[in-house]
């Protein structure tokens, strides 16, 4: 198998970028739409049979690249007709390469190779940095690709190519094909700094329709595989992942009062987990290092947050009686501070304390009301759900540096926004929306853009972002 080949001076020129949201919040590692490199994305053919299934690969493919946040796709209609499939397809353009001069006016335009010039790419209209090309073929029962990445701005084929790999599908059909899609665009990003979104999951609440019960389910990030993981029968609610991905925690109404549930995920499995006596214990969330569970439980006085091993053993309270206390979640990158939200001042607002319960400050302003707080993985930004000050129940989702406590809105007066969740690189956000006019689960970019609904049928709620 060909070796990726990786470009240097890409990733040092491209290694310290950032996505400067408004009011200079620093999120992800993406850029600002106006200074992405710009990338052409023809449609891959396949050879003989293999072409059945390269609208599933195509499609796949640039969806990856174009939801990055990373990179921007050319549009198709700029391409020249030809595209090359293979690196011996280029040709070498007659030197020097210019647009003869133009004689009273007329229009003229400057020669070009048909699309087997790198110029044909690199000039206008395409305007393109870089291009990914290749083929895909069935070999052996084997779906593979031959996939290229080059960088138009060299001066030759040799110096241009980043990318030179075959890669196989674990299977010939359209499932191998996207699975090829993901492999080639997770290398392309990952020489821009960007991780890719593939084999990531998102757990959800779904509900069939208001009538039928609530249970757990996940999808992949692009909100294909959608399956049920819990089968209750009954209100199971507040989805948690393991930061290995291994495990999910979530509340169930199964035995009458709200009890904490933990599972395996591959096999899925009830891993026990032992509920003190109280009236409610929910919310659960696990800790950086997924050896402890930190929850909001009503025992003694509803309600506090506590902190307990896996299997619910050794629990003991973190806030004291006095204020409702939910919704708690630990530093993923420093494992020493609990976001959590609480009614202590008055309407529901976001809080920040020491993992011991001292310190305790709050984040959000008093006005409003903010709930579903959730870190994003470099442990300086918080995205949550906030009215400020608007109507009651009227929430959009924001996002706050909690350093600065500046903050930024990344939802407008589309239904209600709740329930954001960081994907594991930071640079996109699922939520829970009704602005088609029931909950559905959305994913958008970190700054707000590219908004993507993941879920159409019944009811969904909750997501939580995970490996």
């Amino acid at each position: 198998m060909r070796k990726i080949l990786l470009v240097p001076y890409v990733l040092a020129a491209l290694g310290g970028s950032v996505w400067l949201l408004a009011q200079d919040i620093n999120v992800g590692v993406s850029k600002e739409a106006g200074n992405r490199p710009r990338i052409a994305l023809p449609d891959l053919r396949g050879a003989g049979d293999a072409q059945t299934f390269m609208g599933a690969f195509n499609q796949t493919l640039q969806g990856d690249i174009r939801n990055s946040g990373f990179l921007t796709v050319v549009a198709s209609s700029w391409y020249p007709k030809s595209v090359p499939q293979q690196v011996s397809d280029w040709r070498t353009p007659p030197l020097p390469v210019q647009a003869p001069r133009s004689r009273r006016g007329e229009m003229v335009t400057a020669p070009d190779g048909g699309g087997f010039w790198m110029t044909d790419w690199s000039r206008p209209p395409v305007s393109a940095n870089y291009m990914a090309f290749g083929y895909t073929a069935l070999q052996n029962g084997v779906l593979v690709l031959y996939g290229n990445l080059f960088d138009l701005t060299r001066p030759n084929t040799t110096d241009a190519q980043m990318i030179s790999k075959r890669y196989l599908a674990p299977s010939n059909d359209d499932k191998g094909a996207r699975d090829l899609a993901h492999q080639f665009a997770a290398d392309i990003l990952a020489l821009f700094g960007a991780q890719s979104l593939a084999g990531t999951h998102i757990y959800y609440v779904h509900q069939a329709s208001r009538m039928t019960p609530k249970e757990i389910w996940v999808m992949d990030f692009d909100g294909r595989n959608q399956r049920q993981i819990t089968h209750f029968n009954s209100l199971t609610i507040q989805p948690s992942v393991s930061p290995d991905g291994a495990k999910i925690a979530f509340t169930s109404y199964t035995k009458g009062q709200p009890r904490i549930f933990v599972f395996s995920t591959d096999p899925v499995r009830d891993l026990r987990f032992y509920n003190q006596i109280a009236s409610m214990n929910g919310q659960p969330s696990f800790t950086p290092d997924g050896k402890q569970i930190v929850y909001s439980s009503s025992a003694g006085v509803c309600c506090r947050i506590f902190i307990a091993n896996m299997d619910g053993s050794g629990f003991q309270a973190v806030t004291s009686p006095g204020s409702i206390d939910a919704e708690p979640k630990v530093n993923p990158k420093t494992g020493q501070t609990i976001l959590f939200s609480s009614g202590r001042s008055g309407p529901e607002q976001m809080y920040l304390m020491s993992l011991n319960g001292t310190d305790i400050e709050r984040l959000s302003d008093g006005t409003g009301e903010a709930s579903n707080p959730a870190w994003s993985p470099d442990g300086q930004h918080v995205a949550f759900a906030w009215t400020r000050g608007y109507a009651q129940g009227k929430f959009n989702v924001f996002i706050m540096d909690v350093g600065s406590r500046q903050y930024v809105q990344l939802t407008h007066d589309e239904g209600r926004n709740e329930n954001p969740t960081f994907a594991p690189g930071g640079t996109h956000l699922a939520f829970m929306s009704t602005r088609n006019g029931r909950e559905q689960i959305y994913s958008m970019l970190a700054d707000g853009s590219g908004v993507q609904a993941l879920t159409s049928q019944g009811y969904n709620y909750s997501p939580v972002w995970g490996k």
